[in-house]
């Protein structure tokens, strides 16, 4: 009889980001923020929404994406907008967020955790066609990626998540 695998907790997912990074890239991750937020400093904290799985893969993503100058800004010097966004800064959030989603869904895929697109926008719905071009970028991004286009330590990451046993994570 094959057994499944128990789902990953959060604090596996910070365990192995910790294990992998705090030594040499000085950067944590840290659950239990009530909205995600990058901190440059000693050490780096990476803060994630509360202790859920998808919101630290989603803010690791990020954080793999970062450049070196981009990581010694707080929020990596990006802009945010809340809930309730124009359809213009909809799709200036679409342009900048598929890559990193594109790296969520493969640690995701990872950790058999389900994987849909963020919009992060829930005040204004976007149109049919615009969640499909997003979709599409994300698509796009996937493939380029997993045709040897991924970051260093996102691809670090993503080895250690697939040493996932249901025990805990181990890299």
């Amino acid at each position: 009889m094959i057994q499944s695998q128990p789902p990953v907790t959060a604090d596996a997912v910070v365990a192995t980001f910790n294990q992998l990074f705090q030594e040499p890239e000085g950067a944590v991750l840290v659950a239990g923020a009530s909205e995600p937020f990058y901190l440059p400093g000693q050490p780096s904290q990476v803060f994630f929404r509360a202790d859920y799985v998808r919101s630290a893969l989603h803010e690791v993503a990020h954080w793999c994406v970062a450049g070196r100058r981009r990581r010694g800004l707080p929020d990596y010097g990006y802009w945010y907008s809340p809930d309730g966004r124009s359809s213009e800064r909809q799709a200036a959030f679409f342009s900048v967020e598929a890559k990193p989603q594109a790296i969520e869904s493969l640690f995701c895929e990872a950790l058999n955790v389900a994987f849909a697109p963020s919009v992060d926008n829930l005040a204004h719905a976007s149109s049919a066609a615009a969640l499909r071009t997003f979709e599409n970028r994300i698509e796009l991004w996937r493939a380029r990626l997993l045709g040897g286009g991924l970051p260093r330590r996102a691809s670090r990451f993503l080895t250690a998540l697939e040493c996932h046993d249901g025990r805990g994570i181990s890299g």
